[in-house]
């Protein structure tokens, strides 16, 4: 694995909390990663989704398309997000960091990070907008800007188009499987870690494909119901941070300590919270059939490799949660208009398209869907470099 371009660490003057931003390429002198913030984030952890940022773009190339693949980068912050000081630390970060965000850095939200609040935090910063860097690449810049605009402005069921777009691309990834797998969507037992933006999203798509969602998991533990939850109550009852109100929970549901979610009785587990969040201790409690990674880099390679001798499959991070991050780039560059169904249909086929070619490779290969996802990635690597080229 060759290093990343660049890798720098951030000292905040004020609290001397530390911030770090690694390039791990440039496709077209332009970098995308999303930025996170949370209590403990390190450089080898943001260094590691760097990385993972580079693959998923390069899974998502399609020479048909208009979207062209970008480079892959990372942003942190070692802060509790619910922290006091938490936003004007990330304005002083966003500050320090805009000579790399005006020329080659494009980010967005993350772990910890609202989309909102990072768009509030970079105008403070001076910044024109933190994807700045991709509007030389476009075509008609004005009519590109404003398409995604009225994107992030269509609402569905009173939630942003903005927030379902991965959980879509999860949930896809999911019924992907248990299609190939002969498995049938109704009866199929789903628990999820993380009720925020992507594990909320995904468990509403999952519950209307007609899984059954027995488990999730927030801050304040685990609540569970083995004849299923009412999901569209819990997310209604949601805080920004993906908190559910207790109050709402009905007689049959129970509440349970918070790393219950991991035994639950379930085919499909979705880890949609925190990174390293199944080790190898924790992977022997799992009964699931399938771990879904809507998280990044939820289980540590150990635990994986422990799972895939128990036959439990994991379905990496670089292509179950890649669905956010490319309808970005799909509606910027007009592969999709500002529209609920039209993304949705995009992002269901381009997933489940993703999601088949990476099993198949797996099972001809004998291998695991992670290796399975960085062997097509590194075949598609060099197609990119040589049509567009890169700096790494």
């Amino acid at each position: 694995m060759t290093a990343p371009l660049m890798s720098l660490t951030w000292t905040d003057h004020v609290t001397g909390r530390r911030g770090f931003l690694v390039v791990d390429r440039l496709v077209r002198g332009v970098a995308s990663g999303g930025l996170r913030m949370r209590a403990g984030c390190t450089l080898d952890e943001v260094t590691g989704l760097a990385r993972g940022m580079t693959m998923k773009e390069a899974l998502h190339y399609d020479p048909e398309g208009r979207y062209v693949p970008l480079g892959g980068a990372k942003g942190g912050i070692d802060c509790d997000p619910r922290d006091p000081g938490a936003y004007g630390l990330l304005v002083r970060y966003l500050r320090a960091m805009k000579p790399y965000i005006e020329a080659f850095w494009t980010t967005g939200e993350d772990l910890g990070l609202t989309q909102d609040t990072v768009d509030r935090a970079a105008a403070e910063a001076g910044l024109v907008s933190s994807i700045q860097a991709v509007y030389p690449l476009l075509d008609d810049e004005v009519t590109a800007r404003r398409r995604l605009a009225d994107a992030f402005a269509v609402e569905v069921d009173g939630i942003g188009l903005d927030e379902l777009v991965g959980g879509c691309g999860v949930a896809e990834s999911v019924l992907a499987a248990l299609d190939r797998a002969g498995v049938p969507h109704a009866g199929t037992r789903v628990a999820v870690q993380g009720l925020g933006t992507m594990g909320g999203a995904t468990a509403r798509f999952l519950a209307r494909a007609g899984l059954t969602v027995v488990a999730v998991a927030d801050i304040k533990g685990t609540v569970a119901n083995p004849a299923g939850l009412d999901v569209d109550a819990l997310l209604a009852a949601r805080d920004g941070y993906g908190t559910v109100d207790r109050a709402v929970l009905r007689p049959g549901d129970r509440e349970l300590p918070g790393d219950a979610w991991l035994a639950a009785e379930a085919e499909v587990l979705v880890p949609a919270a925190v990174s390293y969040a199944i080790d190898t201790a924790d992977q022997e409690r799992i009964r699931a059939r399938w771990v879904v990674e809507a998280a990044n880099m939820p289980v540590l390679p150990e635990a994986e490799e422990l799972l895939a001798v128990r036959g439990v499959t994991v379905l990496p991070d670089v292509v179950v949660n890649s669905g956010t991050n490319a309808w970005w780039w799909w509606t910027l560059f007009g592969d999709i208009g500002p529209d609920a169904e039209e993304a949705f249909a995009h992002t269901r086929r381009s997933m489940r398209a993703l999601v088949e070619l990476m099993l198949a490779r797996a099972e001809a290969d004998g291998t695991t869907p992670r290796a399975a996802a960085h062997a097509i990635a590194a075949d598609r690597l060099p197609v990119i470099a040589e049509r567009f080229g890169w700096y790494r």
